[in-house]
């Protein structure tokens, strides 16, 4: 890619030291990194003395932080990369010893004492933006994560919240949302979302309510007929269809979920004559093929799932679906078809999100709580159209500055422990150690803190 651009650069009769007039390089999250060293390499094989070849490509690339997640944040030994690229070895060493002679602070250097390199950290040096992809999450990166860096470089950071493509995430995959939607409004919406807000004409006109509720109907037969067809799957269209779709990962706390699924299904069971909507819950996600915890998630969600579905007892009352090989072909299938958006990772632990922004231009309502883009949502949509529960990012902060601990909250509330004690107990005969067994005392996303607020936003929804 680097010889690429300066092989364009020539033919188009450029001097290689006009590179950052015309390029622009985006290094997406820190996988890409090695663009620095190696465009200063090719640049010097060009006859660019070191210096000038950095001040280039300081000015060329640009850094987008996509999570504060540890894994999105590359850390290589210096051996792993002389074996690999020894020729970009010297140059990121000069890149570092240029870095640690301006700040002496050990926390911002590019090689740390343990010879580890951070590709953030030559990033955030050697380029001339840092972004993250929601408001809370660029707030987070300068206030916490990349503090020091922002004490550096303040004019470096700034924020550009993630979005989607309405053309796939609407018009292709809800057409008659889509039509009706022009027949109200024309279709100057389809380059430009923000006349969706001439929409609010109609906000009081029962005649149009009823008509997108009746595409929302729809939508949800053509998915049972897709999943019938699919997995055989028998769900009814008429119950609330509560969606929680998108990769097995314990922040985004699918097992939040299924802790709710399991304590109304006890609450069923103690009172059949109750009042109870019905609902299908409905999960699709896929986990890493290293990630334990996140298979065992899975393992329990589909327990669970065969223990609801085949009880006469909660019939037609209560259903859970994990649905095989979850894609973007399937996701086409299943936004148009939610009546409720899951959005309940902890606080300060999801960047963005954008399949909170695709469910909601379909018409689901967001059940979620103040994290990732979930924010700006809640601030387009207001306070009536969205359901928000759950401790905000300070709050997380301020109870693990104090120490959280979880067994509290298990001795404390009576459904979380019949919960946990009935997932310790096995179920269909099959045993979770890993969730019911850890979690009264290592509960790294605050499950157990949030639940209790969590089940008050289902029953309001």
């Amino acid at each position: 890619g680097a010889k690429l651009i300066l092989k364009e650069l020539k033919e188009q009769h450029f001097e290689l030291t006009s590179l950052p007039e015309h390029v622009v390089i985006q290094i997406n999250d820190t996988h890409p990194s090695m663009i620095i060293p190696e465009l200063i390499r090719l640049l010097m094989e060009q006859g660019i003395d070191f210096d000038t070849a950095t001040d280039l490509v300081s000015r060329t690339c640009a850094y987008t932080n996509h999570t504060i997640l540890a894994e999105a944040l590359e850390k290589w030994p210096l051996d792993y990369l002389n074996e690999v690229v020894p020729q970009l070895v010297p140059i990121i060493e000069k890149l570092d010893a240029k870095a640690k002679e301006k700040y002496k602070d050990e926390s911002v250097a590019i090689i740390d004492s343990q010879d580890r390199v951070h590709m953030a950290h030559m990033d955030i040096h050697y380029g001339f933006s840092v972004n993250g992809v929601a408001a809370l999450h660029t707030d987070i990166l300068k206030n916490s994560e990349l503090k020091a860096f922002y004490q550096i470089y303040p004019e470096k950071f700034n924020n550009k919240t993630n979005g989607i493509t309405f053309r796939r995430w609407l018009m292709h995959c809800n057409l008659e949302l889509s039509e009706y939607i022009s027949s109200l409004i024309g279709d100057s919406w389809k380059k430009d979302s923000s006349k969706l807000e001439k929409l609010l004409e109609y906000q009081n006109d029962t005649k149009v309510l009823n008509h997108f509720l009746k595409i929302k109907q729809k939508n949800k037969q053509k998915l049972c007929m897709h999943l019938k067809e699919k997995q055989d799957l028998d769900i009814d269209p008429n119950s609330i269809f509560d969606i929680q779709i998108k990769r097995l990962h314990e922040y985004k706390r699918q097992h939040l979920n299924a802790f709710h699924i399991l304590s109304k299904y006890l609450a069923i069971k103690e009172n059949p004559d109750g009042d109870f909507t019905p609902h299908t819950y409905i999960f699709a996600a896929k986990a890493a093929p290293g990630y334990f915890m996140a298979k065992k998630i899975i393992s329990f969600i589909c327990s669970l799932s065969e223990l609801i579905n085949n009880d006469p007892d909660v019939r037609g009352r209560l259903k859970v679906v994990y649905l095989e090989d979850y894609n973007v072909t399937m996701a086409e299938h299943l936004m148009p078809a939610a009546d409720i958006s899951e959005q309940i990772s902890l606080s300060g632990t999801e960047a963005s999100g954008t399949g909170n922004m695709k469910l909601m231009i379909n018409g689901a309502v967001t059940l979620g709580t103040m994290d990732g883009a979930n924010v700006e949502i809640h601030e387009a949509v207001g306070e009536d159209n969205i359901i928000i529960f759950g401790m905000s990012t300070p709050e997380v902060n301020e109870l693990k500055r104090v120490g959280y601990n979880p067994m509290n909250y298990y001795q404390n509330n009576v459904d979380i422990r019949k919960v946990v004690d009935f997932i310790n107990g096995g179920i269909n005969g099959k045993v979770f150690p890993e969730i019911g067994g850890t979690i009264t005392h290592n509960d790294p996303y605050m499950v157990l803190a949030d639940f209790a607020d969590y089940k008050a936003a289902q029953a309001k929804a």
